[in-house]
């Protein structure tokens, strides 16, 4: 996810136009492009690959998994925020109170808690390989935390022209460096005699569909869609676009440009995973594979740049995270300042990076494992706002009952995942999805009440 504010660009890329009722191709272009920037960052990249070599010869089922996920559910999510407003007016549809709640979660999600730690350790991953020989790598991972959020930090609270350069070098380089890596890659498959036949591996040996899907949580970008949804419909707006079909529209040529750059970079990106995944079965995480990848086709020198370039990518997204959340926060909170919230995200980050990119991930398999259920089931019912509308009760009741019967399987995961539950039995719960009858049944269950009751009343 690329988690930094990038609907500035759309802002300050194009001048506002007389009302129209659909953008010209060039600015068309233009939003779909921004929409792909904002979602693509260092983040997303660590996870196809890893795909790749896990599932090997399944990696086919399992990148399509991982494309409904980290592609689809984003593009719906854009547009149902749009359709209801603000991520917070969709979610006040559930209640108040949780909206307050979801929306503070998807930002500490989304910052803090994973995706801002998660910079750091990409990019200490990267660079580890040329670290000297003997070297501690926890003395090492601590002393770059430090120096990496201390720049991070000094540059959130002077963010200006700096991070927009970044931005602008940095993106163009990754892009540059993920096409000639992937590339590299689908030659020397090509050249092959025959393709790599690795066997897959936990989770992917059994359902690598599946497992695909549920990896695809991990790349956050459905809870940042939520954010995203009102910078793209205010972005068209601004372009001249104004009647709301129009507007409607123009995102939903924006999420299927988006999209279409998502799935090729993932796509590419599990290819280059594939073809190591004889040599690299053992992997534990995308950036080694990467690493690994660069290295085998450009020797050392490919090496340093990925590390320079993921080091400057990490940068300017950790900036532009902790600028997003400190904002956030500190409009919640009045009695701290911005410069305190950024101070808090930094330091707090500081210390999660340090335990190390592989316990980063496993930990946002739980915490994501409990959200995502939630988020789907309001993107669906966002997109179906209007006959969940009719009936208030759906809200509350599908929400709640998705969000319990998430919350209780990811803590038995957690504390006790030897632990027995009735949830266990629930049709899809040996595959992960056990939240889905339940919020079916709720659905259903608290619309026909519903009904039942006003017909009665009547």
């Amino acid at each position: 996810m690329a988690e930094d504010a990038g609907g500035a660009a759309v802002d300050s890329g194009l001048q506002a136009s007389p009302e129209r009722a659909s953008l010209p191709a060039r600015q068309a272009v233009f939003v779909g492009v921004t929409l792909f920037s904002m979602f693509f960052g260092a983040g997303n990249l660590i996870l196809p690959p890893l795909l790749g070599v896990q599932a090997g010869r399944d990696s086919l089922p399992a990148i399509l998994g991982f494309f409904v996920a980290g592609v689809g559910l984003p593009v719906l999510g854009i547009v149902a925020v749009a359709l209801s407003g603000t991520l917070r007016e969709l979610a006040s549809r559930v209640h108040p109170l949780f909206a307050r709640i979801f929306v503070a979660l998807v930002y500490l999600a989304i910052g803090p808690c994973l995706a801002i730690p998660r910079t750091a350790s990409t990019a200490f991953e990267m660079l580890a390989p040329l670290l000297p020989e003997g070297l501690s790598l926890e003395v090492a991972r601590l002393v770059f935390s430090v120096a990496f959020f201390a720049v991070a930090y000094v540059l959130a609270m002077r963010p200006g022209r700096l991070t927009r350069l970044l931005g602008r070098v940095t993106g163009p380089a990754l892009i540059l460096l993920i096409v000639g890596v992937v590339m590299a890659a689908i030659s020397s498959l090509a050249g092959a005699p025959a393709l790599p036949d690795a066997p897959a591996v936990a989770p992917y040996d059994t359902s690598p569909a599946v497992q695909g899907f549920l990896t695809g949580y991990q790349t956050m970008d459905l809870l940042a869609s939520l954010t995203f949804g009102l910078v793209i419909a205010s972005n068209v707006r601004s372009l001249g676009v104004t009647a709301r079909g129009g507007v409607m529209r123009e995102i939903c040529r924006a999420g299927v440009m988006a999209g279409i750059l998502m799935i090729a970079v993932y796509g590419g990106l599990c290819a280059v995973g594939f073809e190591q995944s004889v040599a690299l079965a053992g992997a534990t995480n995308g950036a080694e594979v990467i690493t690994a990848s660069a290295t085998a086709h450009f020797g050392t020198a490919g090496t340093v740049v990925v590390a320079a370039i993921f080091l400057l990518a990490c940068l300017n997204v950790c900036i532009g995270l902790i600028s997003c959340c400190g904002t956030y926060f500190s409009e919640e909170l009045p009695r701290a300042s911005y410069g305190a919230c950024a101070l808090a995200f930094s330091v707090f980050s500081c210390a999660v990076s340090n335990l190390g990119l592989d316990a980063i991930l496993d930990f946002s398999a739980l915490l994501l494992g409990a959200m995502y259920p939630v988020a789907i089931v309001l993107v669906a019912m966002g997109m179906l706002r209007r006959p969940c509308d009719r009936v208030p009760a759906v809200w509350p009741w599908t929400v709640g009952v998705t969000a319990v019967v998430s919350v209780v399987g990811v803590v038995r995961d957690a504390l006790a995942p030897g632990v027995a539950l009735p949830l266990d039995v629930l049709p899809l719960a040996d595959v992960g999805l056990g939240w889905v009858v339940p919020a079916l049944l709720a659905a259903a269950l608290s619309a026909g009440v519903s009904l039942f009751v006003s017909r009665s009343i009547r």
